[in-house]
């Protein structure tokens, strides 16, 4: 059975933002069309390095649609960044900007979406303390996602202090924008389950409902494997495929990828589950009957994997060009994207100290 291939790339094309430096009344305009959104939503990413396919199909897309949607902020979480990377902390600020020109690339727009630095808003930090006076080790220590990071990352019992109180910080970040949704997968629901002891918590010392519980907001699209199919992607691992891969290296990538250790020849019958070729081809590839198709050719015998492959990277080729042709564009202008951040972190802080304030009254702690 011969699959000739008509594949046509499934990128949205999109439109160029103009993201020129925004003035003074665009950042106005920006605050007072989010704020008649109802539901406002908080997401972002680690600082420690540039953003790979994974996190393209597991957020990036879903935040270009929540953005016209709900009031969006989205945090460069360089702080948190910093708990496993404290004693390498280039790691982390030489990646700021790095990933702001992914989110740009993709198709964030800064007129729709705040996107902001968290150690330039302090009101986190403090609310960060204040917080962790109502919560216990031990029930730091019961967290699923800390438990199951503690034990990838094998740091024994030299957790780092930051570490291991991630949950109080993710906390202070959701409320202080007052976000009701946050978009994740399953394996962090405890965190939001934590965040919203916290919440209920302060509402009980303050009296009143000064804090909103929040909700998750969950992905149906699958974790994206590493390329290796073995383990988590990690850039230092090699596993993975960067928003900025040059087509040289996503030839390079999809070449290495684990398919079916079975199939060994075009003739052989091979196993479609468990084959990264086929789960990339199934989260990239437009055209769902096209995939289905050559799933059955491949069960049955008569595909190659090198056919495969082929497909696959040709499919990765369409769809990463513009998103690279793009980023090339934002990270040439480094203070453009400075100038985003800035503006964005601005409008954060009025909003997050405006939650401190109400925080430290609930304490009794504004004295003056």
């Amino acid at each position: 059975m011969q699959v000739k291939s008509n594949f046509k790339p499934n990128v949205k094309c999109i439109d160029s933002v103009e993201v020129n430096c925004l003035d003074k009344q665009e950042s106005v305009q920006l605050a007072t069309d989010l704020s008649t959104k109802k539901e406002k939503v908080l997401t972002g990413d680690r600082a420690t390095g540039q953003l790979h396919l994974g996190h393209y199909v597991g957020s990036l897309q879903q935040r270009v649609k929540l953005q016209d949607m709900y009031h969006q902020t989205i945090l460069v979480a360089d702080m948190q960044g910093l708990t496993d990377n404290g004693h390498q902390p280039q790691k982390v600020a030489s990646n700021i900007l790095n990933v702001v020109a992914d989110y740009l690339a993709v198709g964030i727009d800064p007129l729709k979406t705040r996107i902001c630095l968290q150690s330039a808003i302090p009101a986190l930090a403090e609310l960060t303390m204040y917080y962790s006076n109502l919560v216990s080790i031990s029930r730091l220590e019961r967290n699923p996602t800390v438990k199951n990071e503690i034990r990838s990352k094998s740091f024994g019992r030299s957790i780092p202090a930051g570490f291991l109180t991630y949950p109080i910080s993710q906390a202070a970040d959701i409320t202080a924008f007052n976000a009701t949704l946050v978009p994740v997968g399953e394996d962090q629901l405890p965190m939001l389950e934590q965040t919203n002891e916290i919440v209920r918590r302060l509402n009980h010392i303050a009296g009143s409902a000064i804090l909103t519980e929040c909700k998750p907001l969950l992905s149906k699209v699958s974790r994206l494997p590493s390329t290796d199919g073995l383990s988590k992607m990690s850039k230092s691992m090699g596993n993975t495929i960067m928003l900025s891969a040059s087509e040289r290296e996503i030839t390079k990538a999809v070449k290495s990828m684990y398919t079916d250790p079975g199939h060994l020849r075009v003739e052989d019958t091979g196993k479609v589950e468990g084959n990264v070729v086929f789960t990339y081809l199934d989260a990239f590839h437009p055209d769902i009957d096209y995939i289905l198709r050559l799933k059955e050719q491949y069960r049955c015998g008569g595909l190659g994997d090198g056919k495969t492959k082929k497909i696959l990277e040709e499919c990765l080729q369409e769809t990463l060009k513009p998103i690279r042709e793009r980023r090339a564009m934002f990270i040439d202008d480094k203070a453009q994207l400075i100038d985003i951040l800035k503006r964005g972190t601005e409008q954060a802080q009025e909003e997050s100290n405006r939650v401190l304030t109400s925080v430290k009254q609930a304490f009794g702690l504004n004295l003056f």
